[in-house]
């Protein structure tokens, strides 16, 4: 149970100042593209883009976090959003969310986060509003 738990969802969304969002299968449609020479790459929706620029100019932080080890098209679509904190190949993404918690002066009650796999339950059950895909493994949803 999280903090917010006797909260609406409009009550937690309205808190939030920072959307920390995992990348593959969030950002990405969870396909793994390998080039001839090893290169992953990856395929992000333009939408999403368009939701998260919206989200920047409505004052909220937004930072990738994710456990992925393929940091160049993450890093690559997220600077091309004008999204600055970017952490990939991260093991224990909560402790990531925490930090950045601190640098920001919010606390956890203050984030969103959206995640769709086993290493984002950690982040989701500690975040004022967590969020996941439709497509997200069960124990996720």
């Amino acid at each position: 149970m999280t903090p917010s738990a006797a909260l609406s969802l409009e009550q937690c969304a309205a808190r939030v100042k920072l959307l920390a969002l995992d990348s593959d299968g969030v950002l990405t449609d969870g396909g793994v593209y390998m080039a001839a020479d090893g290169q992953e790459n990856r395929r992000f929706d333009i939408k999403d883009g368009l939701g998260l620029k919206r989200v920047m100019a409505a004052g909220i932080r937004v930072a990738i976090v994710s456990g992925g080890s393929a940091p160049g098209p993450v890093t690559l679509r997220a600077h091309a959003l004008g999204i600055e904190e970017v952490h990939t190949s991260i093991p224990e993404k909560l402790a990531v969310v925490k930090a950045l918690c601190e640098k920001f002066q919010i606390n956890l009650e203050e984030v969103a986060y959206m995640g769709d796999d086993l290493p984002d339950l950690p982040v989701l059950a500690a975040v004022g509003l967590p969020c996941a895909p439709a497509d997200a493994i069960e124990a996720v949803l």
